[in-house]
């Protein structure tokens, strides 16, 4: 392929995805498969690794991540974002309406939406583009999230059709259920605290450093406002319309209100239907349509006088707390569970929620037999708010977290600067080892579907299956036959499993088939706490074998690229076990994939082989730096996002972070500008 084909492509598969985005955020009409996207956008990432030069700053590539931010720059608005005054009342809407009338002296028309549960955003576009994203901040300066904002697929990077030269779009970025709920799965997975709400998981999703690991979290957006000087319509709701049509995602759940009767529909309509969105809303906004309106109605200090939010009051129950159990997670995490009276919340019957950890148990204060008040979070996961306190018994004793695991009675631990309470006694726990032969086989692990459905149980019952590697001396002579029943519990009902002979052939092809899975899953498959896919694969591509990963050192672990000093001791504790270097040795006699070839580049020179590189600053455009770092790359150097004795230089732009700058000076390490890196590749 030729340089000229080349661009002639990537703008084509450009145009393409950018269609196909559209149709699929906006338009909610995707007219492919999410395989035949995925291979296109392979396409256009493969194509631009291989002539960056035609890379642009709107190119969906952007939207995979892989750029680091150390610090988030300030930066102040152009227009202030400004709150929302808001209120419980429907009386309180009419006093809002009496005195918008009176002040217009005419009957306004108003805007109802939504009232998204997430974290406001403003998007600046410049000719068509997306140039910079800023988070609210304290409403006058906030932070520049732009190359985080960018991995966000429903936010279009590049318009279309007729839209205003220079403008600003406001909007909330919020995090859809689906993706808390598999997002919470994974950090309880890996040893860390769960997020409370999808509000807080969007919020620290928004200032992760690493935008690979923001494209992972699924963030999605809805826009509600536009502020430009040449607004194309002389109302709010048909300007929005306009603003779908340039690419933005503006939602369906809105409507124009002619007077309060509507509004008051809108809102008793949405507060029985919430339930079945995807997402969290705490309410609905109301908002004066007319600009004409709006500008004489004004604002003050802190909030638009012709708008007002109205927030749906969380149903609350209080029923009686009848005991706390104690789970114990596969990494020994001890996570303590209400267990309560039945109750009716939300349209289902709640009988347990989880109280997380021994820090919740105590700020709320709850004793024995107490009455507690429950709600559900994002109207779906039931949790604990307060204790109803003039029902306390008065001999009620207060709730002591456990010592010692419910399960194997070994004594607890807690690490300094953690919530959970940790069982130490990995190799006998039962739970802890079941739940390592669950995650081992799980879909995004070893995928080895066939052993679900209560199976591990059985094998674990029979003694067939005790360490990961087991599975691998697992026959059809060994299986054939089991059978046991199960009594019922409080949670589950009684069943019976049995491994019949085409059960036991489904396992055995599973467990084959497991044995092609690449390295970065049957690293990830191992379980080592704070080990997720992410850091699993980042790993994999650095170390390239398991034998390589057992020989770094602590030091050279956090060198890796976010790889911090809690997880290089977590990987070191955990490979270096005994019991753990058995498993190893079994799964590599087994034929289970422990290593994977490098990743094929073309190197244009040697001229930084074998240096560590840091790459910190702003350089004009994100586009600029990615460059750069793809220049050290090229010419056989590697990237480090922090410094150490062993970086060879840095390539600093404006703004070097302070503590980058600081640490290089004291251990005598360079720093060049831009120009100067460039004259080391073309010393002429």
């Amino acid at each position: 392929m030729t340089k000229e084909q080349a661009q002639a492509r990537i703008k084509e598969l450009t145009e393409i995805i950018e269609q196909h985005n559209y149709n699929y955020y906006v338009l909610n009409q995707p007219v492919i498969s999410d395989y035949e996207f995925d291979r296109l956008l392979e396409e256009l990432i493969s194509l631009e690794k291989l002539y960056p030069e035609f890379i642009s700053s709107y190119s969906p590539s952007q939207r995979v991540g892989g750029q680091v931010t150390n610090e988030f720059l300030a930066v102040s608005h152009r227009y202030p974002m400004l709150s929302l005054g808001n209120t419980y009342s429907e009386g309180e809407i009419k006093d809002f309406d009496n005195r918008v009338r009176k002040i217009l002296g005419e009957e306004p028309e108003y805007v109802c939406e939504l009232k998204y549960d997430g974290v406001a955003i403003s998007l600046l576009y410049e000719k068509g583009l997306l140039v910079r994203a800023v988070t609210r901040g304290d409403g006058t300066r906030g932070d520049d999230v732009t190359l985080n904002v960018k991995t966000i697929r429903s936010i279009p990077l590049r318009l279309r059709g007729n839209y205003p030269e220079v403008f600003e779009i406001r909007g909330e970025i919020y995090m859809p259920r689906f993706s808390f709920e598999r997002l919470n799965q994974e950090r309880e997975e890996i040893g860390e605290a769960p997020f409370a709400n999808p509000r807080n998981a969007a919020a620290g999703s928004l200032k992760l450093q690493d935008s690979t690991e923001v494209a992972r979290r699924g963030l999605d957006c809805f826009l509600y406002y536009l502020m430009t000087d040449s607004l194309p319509f002389d109302n709010h709701y048909d300007t929005l319309i306009a603003a779908r049509s340039w690419g933005f995602r503006i939602s369906d759940y809105m409507a124009r209100c002619r007077n309060l009767n509507e509004v008051f529909a809108f809102i008793h309509e949405w507060e029985k239907t919430r339930l079945e969105l995807p997402f969290d809303i705490d309410g609905v906004v109301i908002k004066v349509n007319h600009y004409k309106h709006q500008e004489i109605l004004g604002f003050t200090a802190k909030s638009p006088r012709w708008a007002i939010a109205y927030k749906y009051k969380p149903e609350s129950v209080s029923t009686r707390l009848l005991r706390i159990t104690y789970q114990v997670g596969r990494t020994g995490a001890i996570t303590p569970v209400a267990e309560l009276d039945p109750v009716f919340l939300s349209g289902t019957t709640v009988k347990r929620a989880s109280l997380h950890n021994a820090d919740i148990i105590k700020s709320l204060d709850i004793h024995e037999g107490d009455f507690v008040f429950v709600e559900k979070g994002g109207e779906i996961i039931p949790k604990i708010t307060g204790v109803d306190y003039t029902r306390r018994q008065p001999d009620a004793q207060p709730i002591v977290f456990i010592t010692h695991c419910p399960e194997c009675k070994t004594p607890l631990q807690r690490t300094p600067g953690e919530a959970a309470y940790y069982c130490t006694n990995d190799s006998q726990c039962p739970p802890q080892i079941k739940g390592r032969l669950e995650h081992f086989i799980s879909r995004k692990a070893m995928n080895i579907e066939s052993l679900g459905e209560g199976k591990i149980e059985l094998l674990y019952d029979y003694g067939l299956v005790r360490k990961v590697s087991d599975f691998y001396h697992l026959t059809f002579d060994k299986l054939i036959g089991l059978q046991k029943t199960y009594p019922a519990t409080d949670h589950t009902p009684a069943r019976t499993v049995s491994f019949r002979e085409k059960t036991v052939e489904n396992i055995l092809k599973g467990i084959e088939q497991s044995r092609q899975v690449p390295f970065p899953r049957v690293l990830y498959a191992l379980g080592i706490r704070y080990v997720g896919e992410t850091v699993a694969a980042k790993l994999a591509k650095h170390y390239l074998s398991i034998e390589n990963l057992l020989m770094a050192s602590f030091e050279e672990l956090v060198m890796v690229d976010e790889i911090g000093e809690k997880i290089a001791e977590s990987i070191i504790q955990t490979l270096h076990r005994p019991d753990m270097l058995e498993i190893i040795e079994e799964l590599k006699a087994a034929g289970v994939q422990l290593a994977m070839e490098p990743e094929k580049t073309q190197n244009l020179s040697h001229t930084f082989m074998g240096k560590l590189i840091v790459v910190s600053g702003d350089f004009g455009t994100p586009q600029r730096r990615k460059e750069i770092e793809e220049l050290v790359v090229a010419h056989g150097g590697k990237l480090a996002s922090s410094v150490s004795a062993k970086t060879s230089f840095i390539v600093a732009g404006d703004n070097m972070g302070p503590s980058k700058r600081e640490k290089a000076l004291q251990l005598g390490i360079p720093i060049l500008t831009e120009e100067q890196f460039l004259l080391l590749l073309n010393p002429s």
